[in-house]
């Protein structure tokens, strides 16, 4: 194929993302297991780029799981999904930016939905305004929070305090991206680069000098897959998953693993204690496991931010290795502290996995 041709092909799988002014709406499931990762997303925005974010307390789910293992039906997902649409409109916004890429693909194949069939959206407007009396517009630019941070990358690296380069060595460090496959399977043209070769992340780890890992399992899911897990008995489908991916990676001795979902980094980062505890076997260099990050988590590092504040501590997997090779500055004594410095208590060790 010609150049050209591999360059409008490309082309085709780039997205708008808004510049400024955005509505910003939390996941259900991240603030459980990440907590400081939104948190860290609105400062970074907001605080270091100085963007205009807001969020409203009034957001609720929106029932992206129950709708997708078919519990809630997609009539009444749309009409939640409707009143979320009129929470940004009352804030004069049409930016919409959700944290969640369950969410994110939720609200793409709504709108993808009303676009071709208009009498459906009619009747979500009628059905929202019978049991709210709101109103609302669509959004005119829709994209996940990822897309946001892979906009701003350079504007990031122009203010970094850290890179994604070991300080002992000088080399960048080998990081494997994982992308939630709501984000780019079930619609490949709203993700950036498609479903093959998406470049959110990759985008992200080149900018702030890392090098991104090729491996034959890169487009594996997690395991997550909510029927995977949620029923019970199918949970060692989800772990195999998992596994498969690791072993997959193993050989290339991947520093970190960065991701852009809320399901993923939990699962990467907790299989791999199951794993361990059940197989005695570690997945990273030196019989050590290997470290998950949110995008939200690195991009803070790479700002300076303080890692237990981002929340660092809630992994299972040690950060600690990463941190050491940027030359991130942390207390180790604070890792099990509160806010107000009360001591939290430290997790029992388990028989492998290295966790303090």
């Amino acid at each position: 194929m010609k150049v050209e041709g591999k360059r409008r092909l490309w082309q085709d799988y780039q997205k708008e993302v808004a510049e400024d002014k955005f509505f910003y709406v939390r996941s259900c499931i991240r603030q459980t297991f990440f907590p400081g990762s939104e948190r860290a997303f609105i400062k970074i925005i907001g605080t270091e780029l100085g963007k205009e974010i807001n969020e409203d307390p009034a957001h609720t789910s929106c029932t992206g799981i129950g709708y997708h293992t078919d519990i809630v039906p997609f009539e009444t997902t749309q009409t939640v999904v409707a009143r979320q649409f009129s929470l940004m409109t009352e804030a004069g916004l049409e930016n919409y930016v959700p944290s969640c890429i369950t969410s994110f693909g939720l609200y793409t194949e709504i709108l993808e939905t009303w676009e071709h069939f208009p009498l459906i959206e009619e009747q979500i407007r009628e059905n929202l305004y019978k049991a709210t009396q709101r109103t609302f517009n669509k959004p005119k630019n829709l994209a996940h929070a990822s897309d946001v941070i892979f906009k701003f990358r350079h504007e990031i690296a122009a203010k970094a305090k850290h890179k994604l380069i070991d300080v002992h060595t000088g080399r960048p460090l080998r990081v494997v991206e994982h992308i939630g496959c709501h984000y780019s399977k079930m619609f490949p043209h709203k993700g950036i680069g498609g479903a093959e070769y998406p470049y959110v992340l990759a985008g992200m780890v080149e900018a702030w000098g890392g090098e991104v890992i090729d491996y034959p399992e890169r487009r594996h899911c997690c395991g997550f897959g909510f029927r995977q897990y949620l029923v019970q008995a199918n949970r060692g489908y989800s772990i195999a998953c998992s596994q498969k991916k690791f072993e997959s990676m193993q050989p290339y001795e991947p520093d970190m693993i960065i991701t852009n979902c809320p399901g993923c980094p939990m699962f990467l980062d907790r299989w791999q204690y199951v794993i361990g505890e059940m197989e005695k076997v570690a997945y990273g260099p030196n019989g050590q496991m290997i470290p998950v990050f949110t995008y939200e988590e690195v991009a803070g590092l790479v700002l300076g931010y303080d890692p237990w504040e981002l929340g660092l501590q809630m992994h299972q997997v040690n950060c600690e290795p990463v941190l050491d090779k940027m030359g991130v500055q942390y207390d180790p004594e604070l890792k099990y502290k509160g806010s107000k410095g009360e001591f939290l208590g430290v997790p029992a060790i388990p028989e492998f996995l290295k966790c303090c």
